[in-house]
């Protein structure tokens, strides 16, 4: 058993270190309250709104060498905590909307967004999958955000054996969307329900070059409910959620009555 929080903040287009302060701000709060595991959202290092490819690659850092994650990673060692952030990465003239794993003992590996959304496909090179990091908190994998709204990204975690699937989002308002309902939480708690694993989504607020954010990050349990959230969706938060990954793996594979994982029926779908 241990404590998950998803941090929701503001991170500012272009204030690299004004940025780097406040999550590391954040990261001491939600490690004073406990944390065991801290998600910070999508793309925290930098912001996200970049106008083309050029000026996201101006703001873009080397993976794990640049100075988020040093620092990151030195809050991690001081806190003994583990970290699973968004930044802008840059490797080989090519940008990444990217995710860092970070321990109390060092860099655990990184994930690159598969799924671009909107202008994304313009700016940032595609993931190539979903890997699942073997850690002393479970067998953790990761997405970011429009990953969730693919079925396939949940599946793929969960067939790699992840009991935890970790992603920073940046979530914006969903057109028709109605009052109370927020489209991304309804996503994390069908594909929790559906293959047998926790979710923890940690979503931005605040506005960036005329794109608005709702917040409303959560934990949700692998019965489809939520564990803590949703957030407030204009306001920084912080919320937790104590949960026991590695312990309820035969409870959650064990089901008698329905096993969506294994009652598949591979043989009559279509690819």
């Amino acid at each position: 058993m241990y404590r998950i929080a998803c941090v929701q903040m503001e991170p500012k287009l272009g204030e690299i270190e004004g940025n780097r302060r406040e999550s590391a701000r954040l990261i001491r709060e939600a490690a004073s309250q406990g944390a065991k595991l801290i998600v910070l959202p999508e793309a925290a290092a930098a912001g996200y709104m970049f106008r083309d490819r050029d000026e996201a690659m101006s703001m873009a850092e080397e993976v794990p060498a640049g100075p988020a994650c040093t620092e990151w990673l030195a809050l991690c060692r001081e806190l003994d905590v583990w970290l699973v952030a968004g930044m802008t990465e840059k490797e080989d003239g090519k940008v990444f909307n990217s995710a860092v794993f970070l321990s109390p003992s060092g860099y655990v590996g990184k994930f690159r967004k598969v799924h671009l959304w909107n202008d994304e496909k313009q700016i940032y090179g595609p993931g190539e999958g979903f890997p699942v990091f073997e850690t002393e908190l479970g067998r953790i994998a990761i997405a970011i955000c429009y990953d969730a709204w693919f079925p396939e990204t949940f599946r793929s975690a969960s067939l790699g054996g992840a009991d935890v699937l970790v992603m920073p989002c940046n979530w914006v308002p969903v057109p028709h969307q109605p009052e109370g309902i927020v489209m991304a939480n309804m996503m994390c708690q069908t594909g929790a329900h559906s293959n047998h694993m926790f979710v923890a989504a940690a979503s931005r607020v605040g506005e960036e070059r005329g794109q608005p954010f709702v917040g409303c990050s959560l934990v949700v349990g692998p019965d489809g409910w939520p564990l803590a959230g949703p957030a407030a969706r204009n306001e920084p938060d912080i919320v937790y959620a104590d949960i026991d990954p590695v312990g309820t793996r035969d409870e959650r594979w064990g089901n008698p009555f329905n096993q969506p994982v294994n009652d598949r029926r591979t043989d009559v779908y279509r690819s």
